[in-house]
């Protein structure tokens, strides 16, 4: 395929008008799943909306009630229904006589490694495993820990649990031994499902041994089953041990699934423990699903007959849970899943995936995006991206320079950005522009989605109003006052710690309080500003760091940044930044660049919001998902000893960053 016929002077020219507004295409409203209606219908009876968004899956007995919250805040929705998570992602798409659809185009690390596997072979492989895994004694409600890169078996061992009524806990494949550790002591599993190993950057790394550290003197796991991926050595230990080929693979494939309550537990899925034990965050069955499949049919606009979806999450992490395992497969969608890093073996590779799959739907993360930017529009014009029709963001908040790159350069300036806000917690997207109908603001999530409903308060839960001609930007609490479908059900084990975290801050008025930051714009859309742990007090003065590390990759010099705050005597915290330039800014004096860049911070925010200190460094420390990890950060600003570096993509990253901070 030929590169799309645009230049690098037509993208330049069309960069420099900084649009503020950008409405949908007439052609692509005429065409999109949602409308606007679907606000009114929402607002006009929010139970009846959940219960018709409900009614879009198979159930096996229908609901006699939407919503129960006669014990808040533990809800209880579609009470009386029952249903099967995995029928409703494999079983009725075959059924419906899809079998020969693509499910999963799988792109494996090493080049040349792929697989296409349909919805009935899909069928096939859920109940051979379901099969093995009641053969080895398993039976609804035990714990199943999942620790796997993104091979097809993680997918499958997931939808085989919830076939089976069981609960799995994914752990990143990037996690280590001791945080592996941790979760299956805490779920009590019985079974982990791994592989002998896994790819990064072209080497083959040992996962099993890992698992082995992790399960020692642990009387709770029985087995571990292994899929052989790379084939390297592996230790065995006989009689807990299985391989999966010799297991699943023979297994039969007849499978009769059984419905479950429509509050069946369906997942754990673990905080990352940075400050503590980590929580067990647990999801339910018919109102996850429900949830899952509404947001990605009408927030991603999926025509399951021709689009070709590509999430680039992890299934570690709740976004692979959601829109890799759960929500595409539930509306029967072609997928996208790819093993490896973005630049293995060069930075040519996301591109050339989406040209070989003829991707239309792109969903990443702000942190990638700006990778993109740092390695330059050139490298991604030399790809035929025309197939892509929609584009969407998740993850964090995504600067406005970041959102207009996006479309320009992987959408030619016309593809709509769905830029989703959304939590392990909530389970599913809860503010994020419906394409086709929402005229968007580069670097908004807008509104809350129909169903949902959120609010901005300060700290005595006032609720803040949109103002169109407010100054100075009022930051508030994003908290959401009323239940949703897909929200979390309690942290493992502990009730209290529940109530506790998220729901006392605002106990009197009954709301969940989202830990994030966030103002409304000129226009009442909702600008989502990060952790509150990521408000800086500079001063007296609330300051995000969300929006200076905005203002930094504004300027034309930075490919990316991150902020955090530090202690200082004078103003209570300082603002220390760390920059990586472009390369066609790569030769100015870093001094020459300091300067202009607190100029920068100070025109779009305020003095005050002056980085204290400002590093130009190589690379940030980012997990292997893409994450920049600023708590590290933060040890560094602080002259502190670094807490645990296990999920580093790159641990040595830290010696060119020491080195330029004494610089």
């Amino acid at each position: 395929m030929q590169p799309r016929v645009t230049t690098l002077t037509d993208m330049t020219e069309a960069h420099t008008e900084v649009q503020t507004y950008y409405p949908p295409s007439a052609d692509f409203a005429d065409k999109a799943n949602a409308t606007a209606d679907l606000y009114d219908e929402a607002e006009a009876d929010r139970l009846a909306f959940w219960a018709k968004q409900a009614n879009r899956l198979s159930w096996d007995t229908p609901f006699t009630e939407v919503l129960d919250w006669s014990e808040a805040p533990f809800a209880k929705w579609f009470v009386g229904g029952k249903l099967n998570v995995a029928y409703n992602c494999v079983d009725r798409h075959v059924e419906a006589g899809n079998g020969d659809r693509v499910a999963i185009h799988w792109e494996g690390e090493p080049v040349g490694d792929a697989r296409s596997i349909t919805y009935a072979e899909l069928k096939d492989e859920v109940s051979k495993a379901a099969n093995t895994l009641t053969g080895l004694g398993l039976v609804a409600g035990d714990r199943v820990a999942i620790y796997m890169p993104m091979v097809p078996e993680a997918i499958v061992a997931m939808l085989a649990c919830a076939r089976l009524g069981l609960m799995h806990s994914v752990v990143f494949a990037g996690f280590s031994a001791s945080a592996l550790r941790a979760r299956i002591e805490d779920a009590e599993a019985k079974l982990v499902i791994t592989t002998d190993g896994q790819y990064r950057r072209g080497a083959a790394v040992s996962l099993k041994d890992a698992v082995d550290g992790a399960v020692k003197d642990q009387p709770s796991v029985e087995h571990v089953l292994v899929v052989r991926r790379t084939g390297i050595d592996v230790a065995w230990t006989d009689g807990r041990d299985l391989w999966w080929h010799e297991t699943v693979d023979k297994a039969s494939p007849e499978h009769t699934p059984q419905a479950f309550d429509s509050e069946q537990p369906l997942f754990l899925l673990y905080t990352s423990g940075t400050t503590g034990q980590p929580k067990g965050i647990m999801h339910t069955s018919g109102g996850y699903l429900t949830q899952a499949s509404y947001t990605h049919h009408y927030v991603f606009d999926i025509k399951p007959e021709s689009d070709v979806f590509w999430c680039t999450a992890d299934i570690g992490w709740v976004t692979g849970h959601t829109y890799i395992a759960y929500g595409p497969l539930s509306n029967g969608a072609t997928q996208v899943v790819y093993e490896g890093t973005p630049a293995s073996p060069d930075e040519h590779r996301h591109f050339q995936v989406i040209e070989k799959y003829g991707v239309t739907i792109y969903y990443t993360a702000p942190t990638l995006i700006r990778t993109f930017m740092k390695w330059g529009r050139e490298l991604v014009f030399e790809h035929d991206l025309s197939s892509l029709r929609l584009l969407g963001s998740v993850g964090e908040p995504i600067n406005p320079e970041a959102w207009r790159w996006y479309r320009l350069v992987f959408g030619a300036d016309s593809t709509p950005i769905v830029d989703t806000w959304w939590q392990t917690e909530t389970g599913a997207a809860m503010i994020s522009p419906l394409p086709g109908v929402t005229t968007c603001k580069p670097g908004s999530a807008m509104r809350p989605l129909p169903g949902i409903s959120a609010k901005i308060v300060d700290d005595d839960g006032n609720e803040l109003q949109p103002s169109p001609d407010q100054g100075e930007h009022v930051t508030g609490y994003l908290v959401l006052d009323k239940p949703w479908p897909s929200m979390l059900r309690g942290i493992w084990g502990d009730p209290e710690q529940f109530k506790e975290t998220y729901w006392s801050r605002f106990a009197e008025q009954g709301w969940y309080f989202a830990g994030d930051g966030a103002r409304y714009g000129s226009d009442g859309e909702v600008w989502v500003l990060g952790r509150i742990d990521d408000v800086m007090n500079v001063s007296g003065h609330r300051i995000s760091t969300a929006e200076v590390e905005s203002a930094l990759v504004g300027h034309a010099g930075v490919a990316e940044a991150a902020v955090v705050g530090a202690s200082d005597a004078h103003t209570g915290q300082a603002i220390c930044a760390f920059v990586i330039l472009t390369a066609h800014h790569a030769d100015i004096s870093t001094a020459d660049m300091v300067n202009e860049l607190r100029a920068e911070v100070a025109k779009e925010i305020s003095p005050i919001a002056k980085p204290r200190e400002i590093h130009v460094v190589p690379e940030l420390p980012k997990t292997r998902s893409g994450k920049i990890m600023r708590r590290l950060l933060r040890d560094v600003a602080e002259g502190r000893e670094l807490g645990d570096t296990s999920a580093l993509l790159d641990p040595t990253v830290f010696e060119a960053i020491r080195a330029s901070k004494a610089n």
